[in-house]
């Protein structure tokens, strides 16, 4: 039997506030245990929560950034469960009217040799306040319980269950991660826990209509981990359906250790954690004037960027959806070609998608701090647009760049002189290069003038190897036809 994966993802996006959701209390990471947990985090008797307008204005930046409704008057709402690191014994969050309905996110999928453009739409995104932490190591026994967490912002986002592999689902959070970044609404640091997701995934007989049984994969922190747990949890329930048992729904956590799912809990409904709305907190109003107000501070958004990209500079789709995943991708390419010239913007797209690309993959390093500058590039890809050297070249003198680690504007122009990498454009000096390599290979330049062409390739090679690969290939092309047919 063919099998479909159906998957979801719930992302909790840690907000960019410096204060907490419902209280003054800092949330920068790495304090001492519970030295930021004001009486209000610690659910004291008589306090009161406040909401904080800066994390209600970062979730009318996302909504609008994935084109979603901005909900004029939300709710927030009680989520009761009983946690040893929730003190209050419920979570403020929001169910029936979150702040964000809707939206979508698109990008690029990478799947058999090809590129395609996917959309996953969204649910919705609602504002709540995060738990404390469990600590386990140090207590012989025992746990811990540091509250420095606990009402610190999210904003969860939660998609239709569109994806049908791991590799989409990653390749969906990694857009989202990128956006959020973007935005400036989350620092996207997931070794922190800034950024981490939940999957929920389920499998169905290809053509069936209803969905399987889902699972829950909490709080997945790598894009790794997100990737293998979904492909583990995918094996497992074909595994115990093809056995003749039925998949239990119910919350699992990754071991990546081991690199598979256990069971944590059944999974709860809704009605398990008797939402009711808070009465602490009046409904949220959010005016057209405010919305509007939040959309002036915004950056240029990916999708107008990508348009522009496409208008002004005359890229394919593709070329402006890969270069505009990041911010600092798409601000590194408008800086090559602010120096180099909008005629370059081609072949600087294809440099970044490739060679800088590749360099930054293979040293696990940022575009923000790539050792090769965007100034940089723009010489080099001048030098190769003026016949100084060739695109061959241009690799060598990439990578002598790229060791040098130099912030010398002109480090390219630098390289070729030390190394005598020039091209060799000369006429008279490529003619004379010719005549000995026809002379000295009669035997190619008999089957050339028979109909094979593969023999003008070897006379090509040959007069490139006499020039140790500085020949303007071009030019000499052009002269080696001329001597030929002469």
């Amino acid at each position: 039997m063919q099998w479909e994966v159906v998957i979801g993802l719930e992302t909790h996006t840690q907000l960019s506030t410096k204060s907490k959701i419902f209280s003054g209390s800092s949330t920068q990471f790495g304090a001492a245990p519970n030295t930021q947990a004001s009486p209000v985090d610690l659910a004291l008797p008589g306090v009161l929560p406040v909401l904080n307008r800066g994390a209600v204005e970062r979730a009318i930046q996302f909504g609008l950034a994935v084109n979603a409704t901005i909900a004029p008057q939300s709710i927030f709402a009680r989520k009761n469960y009983f946690y040893p690191d929730l003190p209050k014994g419920y979570q403020i969050s929001q169910f029936e009217i979150p702040v964000v309905q809707g939206g979508k996110v698109s990008f690029v999928l990478e799947k058999d040799g090809k590129s395609e453009l996917r959309t996953v739409q969204l649910t919705r995104a609602h504002l709540e306040e995060d738990a404390g932490k469990s600590l386990h190591e140090d207590y012989q026994g025992m746990s811990g319980i540091d509250l420095n967490r606990a009402g610190t912002p999210l904003l969860e986002i939660v998609t239709e269950p569109d994806m049908r592999s791991a590799a989409e689902a990653v390749a969906y959070a990694k857009a989202l991660h990128s956006l959020v970044m973007w935005l400036g609404i989350c620092d996207g640091n997931m070794q922190e826990g800034s950024f981490r997701c939940d999957a929920n995934v389920s499998v169905r007989p290809v053509g069936q209509a209803t969905y399987g049984t889902r699972s829950e994969i909490k709080n997945l922190n790598s894009f790794r981990f997100l990737e293998e747990a979904i492909n583990y949890e995918v094996r497992r329930q074909i595994e115990v359906i093809e056995d003749g048992g039925k998949v239990v729904q119910e919350t699992r956590l990754y071991d990546p250790d081991k690199k598979e799912t256990r069971s944590m809990r059944s999974k709860e409904d809704s009605q398990d954690y008797r939402y009711f709305p808070d009465p602490d907190l009046p409904p949220l109003v959010i005016g057209a004037e405010w919305v509007e107000r939040v959309r002036a501070t915004m950056p240029e958004l990916p999708g107008a960027m990508r348009e522009r990209f496409v208008r002004d500079f005359g890229l394919s789709e593709y070329d402006a959806a890969v270069l505009t995943q990041s911010k600092a991708m798409a601000g590194y390419f408008e800086a090559v070609t602010v120096k180099a010239g909008k005629e370059q913007a081609k072949p600087a797209a294809n440099w970044l998608m490739g060679d800088l690309s590749s360099a930054l993959n293979r040293e696990n390093v940022e575009v923000a701090d790539a050792p090769v500058s965007a100034v940089q590039l723009a010489v080099l890809l001048q030098r190769i647009a003026d016949g100084t050297i060739s695109n061959k070249i241009a690799k060598e003198v990439f990578g002598a760049m790229w060791d040098a680690r130099s912030a010398q504007e002109n480090l390219a122009d630098e390289i070729i002189e030390s190394k005598g990498l020039k091209q060799i454009s000369d006429s008279g000096a490529l003619e004379k290069i010719i005549d000995e390599v026809l002379a000295a290979n009669a035997k190619s330049v008999e089957e050339f003038r028979a109909g094979k062409e593969k023999a003008f390739n070897a006379l090509i090679g040959q007069a490139m190897k006499a020039t140790k690969g500085k020949a303007n290939p071009a030019q000499l092309t052009e002269l080696l036809k001329q001597k030929l047919t002469a």
